[in-house]
């Protein structure tokens, strides 16, 4: 997510997406997330150049840490895009 993306993020979703955007950062991953004109999130994880391909949890269980996050706030997930790459 870029600065500016971020100053106009809808209240609550850095607060409930941020820390994964982090820790996914620690593994050579860049998340953003776009909301929906339904009030919901797309979340998409990019692979950096020194990705760890083994990092990434398979999809079933990304999306469900990713619901459970967004629970608090007024959102629910649509979809999360992985890395082609990632075999999930």
């Amino acid at each position: 997510m870029t600065s500016d993306a971020a100053a106009s993020a809808p209240a609550g979703l850095d607060g409930a997406l941020g820390k994964f955007r982090d820790m996914l950062a620690s593994d050579g991953y860049d998340l953003s997330w776009s909301v929906t004109e339904k009030d919901t999130v797309v979340v998409q994880i990019e692979a950096g150049p020194d990705a760890c391909a083994d990092c990434l949890v398979p999809l079933p269980i990304m999306e469900s840490i990713m619901a459970d996050a967004l629970a608090p706030t007024p959102y629910s997930l649509d979809h999360i895009v992985l890395p082609a790459d990632a075999g999930h």
